[in-house]
């Protein structure tokens, strides 16, 4: 269950390690970029904190999973002050922030639904 978390942050030091790490898409914004990268995170840690069961979402699991996504993102900017080339921003790890939230939040109110249909077909 933490593979693809361990597998998602690596990628994520790699692509900070880079001096260069090339242009975004047309019409995609670094904030976005950053947004997403932390949703998928947040996301991935949200399963592996639930055990890899909706049944396993809760609100422990999903502070527990925002905490570790916005965590990693502090870690990853301040990573970047030490990469040539780079540079840490607090509106970057803002964004990795609530890219990680937001992704929780969703999969907290998923769950939580999916829990209620399922007692409604029982």
């Amino acid at each position: 269950m933490w593979g693809p978390v361990l597998a998602h942050m690596a990628a994520l030091y790699w692509i900070s390690s880079l001096s260069d790490p090339g242009e975004l898409p047309p019409g995609v914004s670094d904030k976005v970029a950053h947004f997403v990268a932390y949703a998928v995170l947040g996301t991935l840690a949200l399963r592996a904190c639930a055990g890899g069961r909706w049944v396993g979402v809760t609100g422990r699991a999903a502070v527990r999973a925002a905490g570790l996504a916005a965590a990693y993102g502090a870690f990853d900017e301040i990573h970047q002050r030490f990469t040539v080339g780079r540079h840490s921003s607090m509106a970057d790890w803002v964004a990795d922030a609530l890219g990680a939230c937001a992704a929780v939040t969703l999969g907290l109110v998923l769950a939580r639904f999916a829990r209620r249909l399922k007692r409604r077909d029982v």
